[in-house]
């Protein structure tokens, strides 16, 4: 549902709190939720074992924690529940230099979705046979990085790109490998601005106007072109896989009318990603060999119906790898109790504004999709009764939440810590510098140690952008690096 701009009171709606009732154990960390290694060890929230008190002190607030293990784990999960396939890691759910390598060296493959995250993965080493680039609007320099570096598969996207590929295939002396992305008309059950396979939208060639169709002959007749496959994606955080198992119905039928047309029988089909992941403990999300039988069966079943052999399957999760693996650490500074009427027996009802020291600059998908999060008190645990809380950032936006509505301890305070469960995906790779907040680190955790593969970013970074401040310096005392001396947790 769209929500009114200016928020739920200037759109006359009542905002009643969306919250069921108190869990009986406001600290608890579901294992569905939080990354594999989260323990509570003396009350605080220990994070690939280590204390977040300790990450704290030497990295500051905010601050991604990336468990090492649980983001490799979920990348073998997929490996071993397609193998015989290819799994794609899509990078824009996060991409930096540690994490290319990390998918290089365990076997994967990547997508990159421009060409920037294209030249992040080939800088960090990553193999360019094993890189995909997408994108529904391609430039000539993305094109010529792409056919240059030698990657595996350019995803097609529009009749456009075609025509700006074949001159730089031609130029490079050998053929292109290319997979054309159907649109399938497949309606995901998901947000509509993540939903990708529908047909009023940017992506893809459309299945049922026979663009599909007309696209895969023009690639099959460019000689500088080789058509590897077909390419589909429904839309992100899907839990039904109906939805996928329809969509490799139609996108196999594709497969039929290439070779009824041109007597070309393709070995690839990349079904695409849009695994969800569980952020609350009600999700319920399907595990990779589930999704991976599912999508063997009715491939199969398609392909025996077509007399057509069963072609190499490819699959594109993102967020199901980076997602659950990724805690963020904030510091509550203000909290203000605001009234929303009277509660069932007359009393009034109380809602606490939790403000920390991020929001919408680090995490705007709560904002954007109407995501939820859940959180807890992580520097301790505590007995208080549970109060109403909204967790909001610090920027100038009534719509800048983190977490709507959840129940905390009543004795949260200033200098408290919060951790966001599940934050891995399009948090850091989204953040912004809103109100010139700074994009904060992402630090790597595994077996006690505490490694940091995103710097923080400082004033500088930011000053040497604009032409009137580069060079100098901050004012003082720097706002763009923790203090120290700053104790961590008011009850650390």
């Amino acid at each position: 549902m769209r929500a009114h701009p200016a928020g739920p009171l200037h759109g006359g709606m009542t905002p009643p709190p969306s919250v069921g009732l108190p869990p009986a154990d406001l600290g608890a960390l579901d294992p569905q939720v939080w990354p594999r290694s989260a323990r509570r060890v003396g009350g605080e929230l220990h994070l690939g074992g280590t204390p977040v008190t300790e990450l704290v002190r030497a990295h500051g607030t905010p601050l991604f924690v990336l468990d090492e293990d649980d983001f490799r784990g979920r990348a073998a999960d997929f490996a071993g529940a397609f193998d015989g396939a290819d799994v794609h890691y899509a990078s824009k759910a996060f991409l930096c230099g540690q994490v290319a390598r990390w998918i290089a060296d365990d076997g994967l493959h990547l997508d990159a979705c421009s060409g920037n995250e294209l030249a992040v993965a080939l800088a960090a080493g990553f193999p360019a046979e094993r890189i995909a680039l997408h994108g529904n609007n391609k430039s000539l320099l993305e094109l010529r990085l792409a056919v240059d570096a030698g990657i595996g598969r350019i995803v097609v996207d529009s009749f456009d790109e075609i025509d700006r590929l074949v001159p730089l295939a031609e130029a490079s002396g050998r053929p292109v490998s290319v997979l054309v992305r159907a649109t399938v008309g497949i309606e995901a059950h998901t947000h509509e601005f993540i939903a990708t396979a529908h047909e009023d939208q940017k992506f893809g060639f459309s299945l049922a106007t026979g663009d599909a169709l007309t696209a895969a002959v023009r690639v099959i007749r460019e000689p500088s072109l080789h058509l590897a496959g077909l390419h589909s994606h429904i839309g992100s955080q899907i839990f039904d896989t109906a939805g996928f198992e329809a969509a490799a119905h139609r996108v196999v039928g594709l497969l039929g009318q290439v070779h009824q047309a041109t007597g070309e029988l393709l070995g690839e089909l990349n079904l695409g990603g849009g695994f969800g992941i569980a952020y609350l403990p009600d999700d319920d999300p399907v595990p990779p060999v589930d999704v991976a039988r599912r999508l063997r069966t009715v491939v199969a079943a398609e392909c025996a119906a077509l007399d057509l052999p069963v072609p190499r399957l490819a699959v594109e999760p993102g967020r199901a790898i980076a997602g659950p693996g990724t805690v963020t650490l904030y510091e509550i500074g203000t909290i203000k109790p605001v009234r929303l009427g009277s509660g069932g027996h007359g009393a009034p009802q109380v809602r606490n504004y939790v403000s920390v020291d991020g929001g919408m600059s680090d995490n705007i998908r709560t904002a954007l999709y109407d995501a939820d999060y859940t959180c807890v008190l992580a520097n301790r645990t505590s007995d208080a009764a549970p109060a109403l809380c909204r967790v909001v950032g610090k920027h100038c936006e009534s719509g800048d939440v983190l977490v709507r509505d959840l129940w905390l301890p009543s004795d949260v305070q200033p200098g408290d810590l919060l951790a966001v469960a599940a934050t891995g995906a399009y948090c850091w790779s989204m953040a912004s510098n809103y109100n010139y907040l700074l994009k904060p680190p992402v630090v790597a955790v595994r077996d006690g140690a505490a490694t940091e593969v995103v710097r923080r970013q400082t004033l500088a970074d930011v000053f040497a952008l604009d032409a009137v401040l580069a060079g100098t310096p901050a004012p003082s005392p720097a706002i763009d690096q923790p203090a120290p001396e700053h104790p961590v947790g008011a009850r650390s």
